[in-house]
């Protein structure tokens, strides 16, 4: 196995179990490998550190999986993972939610896989060369597990550029899922598309948030931005908020909220649905001198790395700002952001700065976190990627 030798002195984050090993931090590679191999990780001085997935183009050289030097990276090793992982999200499903993320890259020691469930259906992410190299054990081991109908490969993000990878859309395992996919979560149907959707077919990280928010929503005016298909309109027109307008700019998602308003039964007269750029879409509501008792803006990630985060923040900044511009007094505001590079102390700051632009006195009643489907491991801050607040705009 090919050893991978750090500088003098950067060791210290993989003895924490950080699972990151930059390129900049590699003293010596004794061997000669392929994108993808497992190796073997020292210290400087000799020390075995862990074992991981080396990649020559990424800026993460090393992914690491494994600190005990005796664990042999097998078959049954990956099985070993996917199980452990599958059996934590057990008590989540039921008769009231079949779909959750069964395995969460890094967070489960698989850097690089994500699986999520729908219904009788698996959603397999791809983002490392490692997993890649292995992707027909893991799907073997997860048809072995679940027997589920099918398994579907939802690969186009762009972070396999960063491995070398090129983008995968299609079918593993098994039979294609239908173009709309009956799922449930706490209680309330969606129709998904998980071959042409957003990631990998649905956002069940809010699954948790959008509960909370709908208890704050009955007999409000609900205004729900980047609504995709449905979920914060849906659980509040279930907690029985008098209207909902919900807006985003994918025709895709529209038609997928308005079929999930009649699977649900909701009263169509009670929801406005705008395919509209949403930032463009809150100032014609201002002109208009249009309010509203309750705003959710779950936008898309802003600040995908580090280096975006000034734009980011002002991006963030602008459409909370119209978005306070556009509360009764002592309205709520659910505003969250997906973005990894903002952790939730500069989130707030930013949020000051808007109510500051806005000339709004703003309190924060509550902080939204990701579901326990999406665990944050304690040595790997960086996997804390969706964070929120629920303010009350006076």
């Amino acid at each position: 196995m090919v050893e991978i030798i750090l500088k003098r002195g950067k060791e210290k984050a993989a003895i924490q179990r950080h699972p990151w090993v930059f390129s900049g931090a590699l003293e010596k590679v004794k061997g000669k490998p392929n994108d993808g191999d497992v190796v073997k990780v020292f210290a400087f001085d000799g020390e075995f550190l862990a074992y991981g997935y080396f990649n020559g183009n990424s800026r993460v050289a090393v992914r690491l999986l494994e600190w005990n030097e005796d664990q042999i990276i097998d078959q049954s090793w990956y099985q070993n993972r996917l199980k452990q992982a599958i059996a934590s999200r057990a008590f989540i499903l039921n008769d009231e939610t079949n779909t959750c993320r069964l395995v969460f890259s890094e967070a489960d020691f698989l850097p690089g896989l994500i699986v999520d469930k729908y219904a009788d259906f698996l959603s397999l992410q791809i983002l490392s060369s490692g997993i890649e190299r292995v992707k027909n054990d893991i799907v073997e081991i997860l048809r072995s597990a679940l027997n589920p109908k099918g398994i579907f490969d939802k690969s186009d993000a762009t972070a396999r550029g960063h491995e070398g990878l090129h983008i995968e859309n299609g079918l593993l395992w098994g039979e294609n899922p239908p173009e709309f996919l009956e799922v449930k979560e706490n209680g309330i149907i969606y129709h998904i598309n998980i071959a042409e959707g957003q990631k990998s077919g649905f956002y069940c990280d809010q699954r948790d948030n959008r509960k909370i928010l709908a208890s704050y929503t009955k007999d409000k005016k609900v205004l729900d931005c980047f609504s995709y298909s449905g979920g914060f309109s849906l659980n509040s027109l279930a907690n029985g908020a008098k209207s909902v307008t919900s807006v985003d700019s994918s025709a895709l998602a529209i038609d997928t909220l308005k079929q999930n308003i009649e699977l649900n039964k909701f009263d169509t007269n009670k929801v406005t649905t705008i395919q509209s750029d949403v930032n463009k879409q809150l100032r014609a509501f201002a002109a208009a001198g249009e309010s509203f008792d309750v705003i959710v803006l779950d936008p898309p990630k802003y600040a995908p790395s580090r280096s975006a985060l000034d734009r980011a923040a002002r991006a963030y900044k602008d459409l909370n700002r119209l978005g306070m511009l556009l509360l009764e007094k002592g309205g709520l505001l659910a505003t969250f952001s997906c973005s990894g590079a903002v952790d939730i102390e500069t989130f707030k700051q930013i949020v000051a700065w808007a109510a500051l632009d806005a000339g709004k006195e703003v309190q924060i009643i509550k902080q939204f976190c990701q579901p326990e489907d999406h665990p944050v491991r304690i040595s790997f801050s960086e996997g804390e990627y969706l964070k929120g607040l629920l303010l009350r705009v006076l």
